[in-house]
């Protein structure tokens, strides 16, 4: 569980009830699928080729996953979250509110 530190804090926020963990192969371990299932949601996580029986993953489902990966791509585009120049995690916070506001914007700009 040790490789996992970051997974189970974000789990406990507060905020809705997760009913999907979307991830990728990196996060295949029986322990966030277990923990996962007690939280009554499914893990859409791709079994590692290692794994003696292959789950199923649900295509559409997984695909969003892609959309939230190239979100992530856009947002470490500003050199100031990708080094964390910030010192507190309330100014970081801001700058990707900033960073997402003015992605947002763009989709209206370039939409025809």
């Amino acid at each position: 569980m040790s490789g996992f530190r970051g997974y189970l804090p974000v789990m406990d926020a507060d905020g809705p009830v997760p009913k999907v963990l979307l991830a990728d192969k990196g996060y295949d371990a029986d322990f966030i699928r277990k923990d996962m299932e007690k939280r009554g949601g499914t893990a859409m996580i791709p079994t590692k080729r290692s794994r003696l029986i292959q789950l199923p993953v649900d295509p559409a489902v997984y695909a969003l996953q892609n959309m939230v990966e190239r979100c992530f791509n856009k947002l470490k585009n500003a050199r100031r979250l990708a080094t964390r120049y910030d010192k507190t995690a309330d100014s970081y916070l801001g700058f990707v509110h900033i960073v997402s506001i003015h992605l947002w914007m763009r989709q209206f700009v370039y939409a025809s």
